[in-house]
């Protein structure tokens, strides 16, 4: 459907990429990954022809159409309705319905059979085009991203950049290209929308390449991964976590070979240092001096991967209780946000506040922080020093200054090699710590102003949206930071891995109160799918309460009539599993050592049937266990 063959692209003299080949098909959900910086965003403007390569080619069939979701959009105003521009992405029917009304209009004035057969086509093209339901979509949609039924009529103008954004999404998603490309699509997008953005990814039924730095949404959407790296395309046939357990295997066959090649080459130098002067072996010493020079070279393994090895500490350690909000109450003129709550924090409390965009999330955070004026008693406990990071600091930056002068800010005592260490633990290493604030792009001054937090030695941290425009390597060094501080913080963010990585208690804002679970991201996940559940089973229950105590007898006696024949038939059905899954276990045990193995990793063909087959036994292996586990379940009821 659409190929890219041996593309090169130089940005200032700066290779981007060099030869690079990649084919997509109808139906591929593309996750394209990637340090900042590789050409993600790039790539994407090439295929839609804003940029020129300046090698290769990309070729697709004459009926693909694209679609490009990009940042650029941000900035786009207009005084129209949203739920007229999300409409103009029906391009064809809105086309249908306006040559529909010109037809009408002239058959007023002058009414023919040729009029009448006209007017039968378009309305027939556009009832098959659905064209008399394209408000209930374009409605359906709008109100999946966030808005309230009451929003659709408020110009586009209105809205913040974050809501202009899901508006241009709306409209893109309606238009239903060949190709959808969504440049970092969760950016502005609140914990609801991103799962039912993922539903219809997952549903939608042509490609989609998305370039995230979410990992459980690129998990939940995308079937293969693309990564951009040395200047190349590298493609893994898998989600983002298949992905990691894939390049660990390559990077272990690829260091394998470098080694095994680096022995080869160092005793073929020995044999030539040694012998080159005896005229007796000078045919032998050229032969492996033509030998060395035709020798494919083996690359080293180059991890993407950055530890951080400092350790985030604070003078002063603060009081069990950090801070008590008692009857805090907040509105802003006729909504209310928060209602005679009450919230306790204690030290080492690490806080997630999840939920929908406009619950108040921030608002909350800023009432901690003593910023936002609110009804109530808000009191600070002993000994608490604490520092508010949000998306605003990075304005309050000193353009001006290098980063080395920017930490000072933060802990003038800090000796200039400690500043270097924390700075190389945000990747800033050599003479990068010299370089302006004003140059670093938007990820980098977040990892600037991440850094001062986490060195100003404060024992509470509040962290507004922190992993907004870092890469996947960025919020990983954040994750190591957090896990090594032993202070106590909040956090809000919609990132599902990242809380699930530095949560210890979930907070919420629900019926204008402070609620809180005890416990990580997936056991609350867990535990409100089982209220909805159970609020779904309610509801049901409630209309077929008559023909339900009428069924309950039933439903008892044929429980207690269920058959041994059942049990055993269920217990050979589990036995059968379990071998069926130990069989699979030893198959994907001898591909893995086919795939290690020189004769495999060193053939591409060899390497790609043996890739199928180990994909292949995986997705069997998980639907066997799969299946296993629902037995084992239906064995104990």
């Amino acid at each position: 459907m659409l190929t890219i063959h041996n593309l090169s692209f130089y940005f200032g003299g700066r290779p981007i990429f060099e030869e690079a080949s990649l084919q997509i098909k109808p139906k591929d959900k593309i996750g394209l990954i990637g340090l900042n910086g590789k050409g993600k965003s790039t790539l994407l403007k090439i295929i839609v022809g804003e940029y020129q390569p300046d090698g290769g080619t990309i070729s697709m069939a004459g009926d693909v159409t694209l679609g490009f979701l990009n940042q650029d959009l941000l900035s786009y105003e207009s005084a129209e309705p949203i739920i007229q521009v999300a409409m103009q992405g029906f391009v064809r029917e809105l086309e249908l319905q306006h040559q529909i009304e010109e037809v009408l209009h002239q058959m007023e004035v002058n009414y023919s059979d040729k009029l009448v057969e006209k007017l039968g086509e378009l309305q027939e093209e556009f009832d098959i085009l659905g064209g008399y339901t394209i408000q209930p979509r374009a409605e359906e949609i709008l109100e999946g991203l966030g808005f309230k039924t009451e929003d659709l009529q408020r110009p586009l103008k209105e809205f913040s950049g974050g809501w202009r954004m899901r508006v241009m999404l709306a409209k893109l998603l309606l238009q239903k290209p060949s190709v959808l490309l969504l440049d970092e699509p969760t950016n502005h997008l609140d914990l609801p929308s991103i799962q039912w953005i993922e539903k219809y990814i997952v549903n939608y039924e042509n490609a989609v390449i998305v370039v995230s730095h979410d990992r459980t949404f690129l998990d939940n959407v995308t079937s293969s991964t693309v990564e951009v790296s040395n200047c190349k395309l590298n493609y893994y046939p898998g989600n983002y976590s298949f992905y990691l357990e894939e390049k660990e295997l390559r990077n272990e066959i690829q260091k394998g070979a470098y080694e095994n090649q680096q022995a080869q080459i160092r005793q073929t130098e020995r044999f030539i240092e040694r012998f080159k002067a005896k005229a007796t072996k000078a045919r032998q010493v050229q032969s492996r001096v033509k030998a060395l020079e035709r020798m494919d070279v083996i690359d080293d393994v180059i991890t993407d991967d950055a530890k951080v090895h400092f350790r985030f500490k604070f003078g002063t350690q603060p009081g069990r209780h950090v801070m008590r909000l008692d009857n805090i109450s907040k509105a802003y003129g006729e909504k209310v946000i928060l209602k005679n709550t009450t919230g306790h924090i204690e030290r080492g409390d690490k806080i997630a506040l999840i939920g929908a965009n406009g619950k108040g999330k921030s608002t909350l955070l800023r009432i901690i922080a003593g910023t936002e004026e609110m009804d109530g008693k808000r009191a600070l406990g002993h000994n608490v020093n604490f520092s508010f990071y949000a998306q605003h600091q990075l304005e309050s930056l000193h353009i001006n200054e290098t980063l080395l002068e920017e930490l000072r800010y933060a802990d003038p005592t800090k000796s200039e090699t400690e500043l270097r260490s924390v700075l190389g633990c945000f990747l800033f290493g050599g003479e990068d710590v010299f370089k302006k604030i004003k140059v670093l792009s938007g990820g980098e001054k977040s990892r600037v102003a991440l850094a001062k937090v986490l060195i100003s030695e404060a024992n509470f941290l509040l962290l507004d949206e922190p992993t907004n425009h870092l890469d996947m390597q960025s919020v990983n060094i954040l994750v190591q930071a957090l896990n090594q501080y032993e202070g106590t913080y909040v956090v809000v963010s919609h990132d599902r891995h990242f809380v699930s990585q530095v949560a210890n208690k979930i907070w919420y804002i629900d019926d204008e109160e402070i609620k809180v679970y005890p416990g990580t991201l997936q056991e609350y996940m867990w535990w409100q799918a089982e209220r909805e559940k159970e609020g779904s089973n309610d509801a049901s229950a409630s209309k077929e309460a008559p023909k339900a105590e009428n069924k309950v007898e039933e439903k008892k006696k044929s429980t207690r009539n269920r058959s041994n024949d059942e049990r055993k038939k269920l217990e050979k059905e589990v036995e059968e599993l379990e071998e069926k899954i130990a069989s699979l276990e030893t198959s994907k045990k001898e591909v893995e050592l086919r795939m290690a193995s020189e004769r495999v990793f060193s053939n591409p063909d060899e390497m790609a049937k043996e890739t199928k087959k180990y994909e292949k036994i995986k997705y069997n292996l998980k639907e066997a266990n799969s299946k296993w586990e629902e037995k084992m379940l239906e064995l104990e009821d």
